[in-house]
């Protein structure tokens, strides 16, 4: 959060080398209290890629086919984190052969002698907490076949990172790095003999961040959809290890495995991936589906909100919308300028989507994908709904500014479907204009009808909004409706210039219709994903205007293809409109 240079900065990383150093006074332990079983899921792609020396971190390709992983010269501090995390480990676990094992076993080894003395970037709170967590959840895999003294060094490692974790879990950032280093300090605690007195303190510590750092909607203050998962997978492995030592969670933290679940499913589309919103991603295959089956909770939805976002499903259909302002304060550093943009999914494949986070393809991709153009919104005259503040000495993120203030939505039913309605006041400052939006899912799930508002409705706005007219000689306000395509989807405009036909791989066709008024186009974009290595390239709908008016309306619709007629029918049918 802080730049290097900063005072704070500083201390932390002072005390952490000193604890660090200091832990290697801890006496070794002879074993765990009982044979642990591995809960982490890797991706057996992913660890065929490792086996073969391809390393690929934080966005880097690396090839080290003979040398070992703590050889490689990290490009960025981001690689060097994920392979000292051992998140790496699942994935060799998932390919599970000799030469998996093999691969492990040697990396597992070297950063006990390369780093295992305190020494290196891996001791920090989180990492360690992360780290400790795939020791122990792999144990067995990694432990088969060694010698005595490779065991021993194996235990001694663990007692000493322990006890480094229950010095440093309080300097963790309150969040995913908080949570990551009190489960791996509960995980470590109870499975090791003669440590359960240091799980203690963070079984109480968990306790309160459940209670502080997860709302009564179920969701962070980061509102990042992934980073929920990735919280919600932690409180569900610690609450497993407490139940198994006989233990049992505190209330508050299962009161807060059961806010967030129907959170979860709210934010899950129905291909099963999670919404792309605040830096977050779809999550690991499989993940979601495998947290959500280990939470006790029912298979609910939230009503209303979740974590900010409004969700319309039909069938196999879903819409995930976000419906609130970005993340404010300390929290903002990694959110988006993304309200009212929505996604939608087909089944099992995704049509629109927003760009992403662009933040492992280097800084310039880091601030394009948190504008508001990388999303599937309205985007006023090239101005993003909440502006990244000016670059700040002393923070490594620049939050965002000028943010809306004032988001009202309402949920009803429609005649023949279900209905979202929303606004925003992110563009009142400089323009006088508040963008309102209204989604229609209809029941059967095979078509949405869009409307897009630009109202001046106060006289303070329509002063503005005059001003802004004058400077562009009252040739209006421009502004741009983008839908962002999946790289799967092959889309073409047809119909001279009225429509566009999206074909899925699944076979579906879908149609964007529009009321006419406007300028349709087909233009490029991307699709950014963490664990590729460039942007994969794909396609986005534009519909372009401008606003000359204290009101202006745009509508547009998305079918399938055989229900075009509806699409029709629905763009011109009178709809009540935003209050």
């Amino acid at each position: 959060m802080f730049s290097p240079d900063s005072m704070a900065s500083r201390r932390t990383r002072f005390l952490n080398r000193l604890y660090a150093r200091l832990s290697q006074r801890r006496k070794s332990l002879t074993g765990f209290v009982s044979q642990p079983e591995p809960r982490t899921i890797g991706s057996f792609a992913r660890g065929r890629q490792l086996v073969a020396g391809n390393l690929l971190f934080a966005g880097y390709l690396v090839e080290s086919k003979e040398s070992g992983l703590w050889e490689v010269k990290a490009p960025n501090a981001a690689f060097d984190a994920e392979r000292h995390g051992f998140a790496w480990l699942d994935d060799l676990a998932a390919v599970g052969d000799f030469a998996a094992r093999e691969k492990a076993q040697k990396w597992l080894w070297g950063w006990i002698k390369v780093h295992g003395d305190g020494r290196g970037p891996g001791w920090t709170p989180e990492l360690a907490g992360r780290r400790l967590i795939r020791w122990i959840n792999h144990a067995l895999f990694l432990l088969r076949g060694m010698e005595p003294a490779q065991s021993d060094a194996f235990f001694l490692s663990l007692a000493q990172q322990t006890w480094f974790l229950s010095k440093r879990w309080p300097a963790a950032t309150p969040g995913l790095p908080r949570f990551e280093a009190l489960t791996g300090l509960i995980y470590s605690g109870l499975a090791l003999e003669g440590s359960e007195e240091l799980a203690d303190p963070a079984v109480r510590a968990l306790a309160l961040d459940c209670q502080t750092q997860i709302d009564e909607q179920g969701g962070l203050p980061t509102r990042n959809p992934e980073e929920l998962l990735e919280v919600f997978t932690l409180l569900t492995w610690a609450s497993a290890a407490l139940h198994e030592a006989g233990r049992g969670s505190p209330p508050e933290h299962s009161a807060a495995i059961a806010r967030i679940t129907p959170t979860l499913r709210t934010l899950r589309h129905a291909d099963g991936g999670l919404a792309r919103f605040h830096g977050g991603g779809r999550g690991l295959e499989g993940r979601l589906d495998h947290a959500l089956a280990a939470s006790p909770v029912k298979p609910l939805h939230s009503e209303g909100l979740a974590m900010g976002y409004a969700r319309l499903s039909a069938h196999r259909t879903s819409v995930v919308i976000d419906a609130s302002p970005p993340p404010s304060g300390t929290a903002s550093f990694n959110a988006h300028a993304s309200t009212l943009a929505f996604e939608l999914t087909s089944g099992r494949r995704p049509l629109i989507v927003n760009c992403g986070s662009g933040e492992t393809f280097g800084v310039d991709w880091r601030r394009a994908g948190r504008a508001t153009p990388s999303h599937s919104t309205l985007c006023l005259d090239g101005y993003s709904s909440a502006r990244l503040a000016d670059p700040i000495k002393g923070t490594a993120y620049e939050a965002l500014v000028d943010a809306p203030k004032h988001v009202p939505i309402e949920m009803s039913e429609a005649p023949d479907g279900i209905r979202f309605q929303g606004g925003h006041d992110g563009y009142a400052a400089v323009f006088g204009l508040t963008h309102a939006r209204t989604l229609e899912l209809t029941l059967d799930g095979r078509g949405m009808v869009g409307e897009d508002m630009l109202l001046a409705l106060e006289d303070d706005a329509k002063r503005k909004f005059n001003k802004a007219m004058d400077a562009t000689v009252l040739a209006g306000i421009g502004f741009d409706i983008r839908l962002h395509l999946h790289p799967d989807v092959d889309a073409a405009v047809d119909l001279g210039g009225a429509a566009v036909s999206m074909a899925l791989k699944s076979g579906e066709i879908w149609v964007f219709r529009h009321d006419g008024q406007f300028k349709l186009s087909l233009e490029p974009s991307v699709y950014l994903e963490k664990n590729r290595l460039k942007p994969r390239a794909t396609k986005q709908i534009v519909l372009s205007g401008r606003a000359m008016e204290y009101a202006t309306r745009i509508r547009w619709s998305l079918s399938k293809a055989q229900d075009t007629a509806v699409a029709i029918r629905d763009l011109n049918r009178d709809e009540p409109e935003f209050d």
